[in-house]
């Protein structure tokens, strides 16, 4: 069989295998096993923290809510910008930030609901 034929039916074969070609979501379980599975469960708390925080403040307060929050981070992270952990700690801080200001809308007396910590 010449050569090009077998890769072609290696990658048939390959996603014809049970969940691959899948589209959509990676399965990863959070808080994850390494580093890029870490990074992706810390967006995943961003994004949940970000469309909560949308629900309490206008979009135009909330954009520049976002772009101090990062512009704090990464300056508290600065010295970790060249490692590969770095973008974690960035959203994770962002996250943190987002998290303590819903807790301000809270009632006082504390029953309401409160936004789950990660």
């Amino acid at each position: 069989m010449p050569q090009a034929a077998l890769k072609h039916l290696l990658i048939a074969a390959a996603l014809l295998l049970p969940g691959a070609g899948r589209a959509g979501e990676p399965e990863i379980q959070c808080p994850g096993h390494n580093t890029v599975e870490m990074r992706y469960c810390a967006g995943v708390l961003l994004d949940q923290s970000n469309a909560a925080l949308l629900q309490k403040i206008p979009a135009k307060l909330f954009q520049r809510w976002q772009a101090t929050t990062r512009e704090v981070c990464a300056h508290a992270y600065r010295p970790y910008l060249e490692g590969t952990i770095y973008p974690q700690l960035v959203v994770g801080c962002d996250d943190r930030l987002n998290r303590a200001l819903l807790n301000a809308y809270e009632p006082l007396n504390n029953q309401a609901e409160q936004v789950p910590a990660p």
